[in-house]
């Protein structure tokens, strides 16, 4: 929101820097939801990120930015320096701000419903970890740059503009990366199917190629089919690495149907996983994972535990 408006958008009325980086952030108003623990993840990125929403949060802002500003008129308290208010464009920043979030979301592997409530599917961009230093740090830097510039009287929209770029150059080869990874993948795995049964290619294959923290030129590749599910590594010049170990995700297990029909936690992370994984203790606890989320300081906050009723 904050280089949107340094790259000249601010000086299109009063209250721009505020609609722009107030909506950028507007449609995780659904994060209330996480006091539900592990049930918001059924929560989250869905209705305040689907179309409705996007139609009307932008337009609720605009009406709070132009009371606002009536109010501080009538007190006195209005800035000097705030340029007049341009309903127009004061609307068109609100959507602006508010569609950047979800293009944002979308780029990464934790999904996103974008058509909630139409339709409950969740997207996936497999392009940015879900906080990139990279972009933020670039961010940072256009923003910083282009106040300074301001500050002297120099051409600040300038640094905006370059950062908007390197963003979208940055994004574009990410996702190039994760497109070559995933498919290498793809290949291989097929390629090894058939050379154990000739003619036989892999039921319902998915792999997915994640986006590493800091590191953007490596991928964690996860792959599964019906049965099976395994890993391995993709880096920019190195190639792909796929180990020979694989082990049952028990997706379509029965006991793990049974958890869910009781145990709405249990509905809530199958509603939200993309590759779920079951394992089941000898006395019959329930542990649940994602394979997008391998390394301990995420698996934490995507994971679920339950221990079986009893009779």
């Amino acid at each position: 929101g904050a280089v949107l408006g340094q790259m000249g958008l601010k000086r299109k009325t009063g209250l721009a820097m505020p609609a722009l980086i107030i909506a950028a952030n507007l449609p995780d108003i659904d994060a209330v939801c996480t006091v539900f623990g592990i049930e918001s993840l059924a929560m989250r990125r869905g209705l305040t990120h689907g179309p409705i929403a996007l139609a009307l949060l932008p337009v609720l802002l605009w009406g709070l930015l132009i009371a606002f500003d009536s109010w501080q008129t009538r007190r006195g308290k209005r800035p000097d320096k705030r340029l007049p208010i341009h309903r127009g464009w004061l609307l068109a920043l609100c959507y602006i701000g508010t569609i950047s979030h979800p293009a944002l979301d979308w780029l990464n592997n934790y999904g996103i419903r974008l058509l909630e409530p139409f339709s409950s599917q969740w997207a996936y961009g497999d392009t940015l970890f879900i906080i990139d230093i990279w972009v933020w740090a670039t961010l940072i830097i256009a923003v910083w740059t282009s106040l300074r510039r301001e500050r002297k009287g120099g051409d600040w929209q300038r640094p905006a503009w370059i950062g908007f770029a390197a963003i979208g150059a940055y994004i574009l080869a990410n996702g190039l990366i994760t497109g070559q990874a995933e498919g290498a993948a793809r290949l291989v795995l097929q390629q090894r199917e058939q050379e154990r049964s000739p003619g036989v290619t892999l039921p319902d294959l998915l792999v997915v190629a994640s986006p590493v923290p800091v590191m953007f030129w490596q991928r964690d590749i996860m792959w599964r089919d019906a049965v099976m599910a395994g890993s391995g590594s993709y880096a920019v010049g190195k190639g792909l690495t796929l180990l020979d170990k694989a082990q049952p995700h028990n997706a379509a297990d029965l006991r793990l149907a049974a958890f869910a029909q009781s145990d709405p936690q249990v509905r809530a992370f199958l509603f939200w996983s993309r590759m779920p994984v079951a394992r089941f203790d000898a006395d019959g606890t329930l542990t649940l994972t994602d394979q997008r989320f391998p390394h301990p300081l995420s698996r934490g906050n995507f994971s679920l535990i339950v221990k079986p009723k009893a009779p």
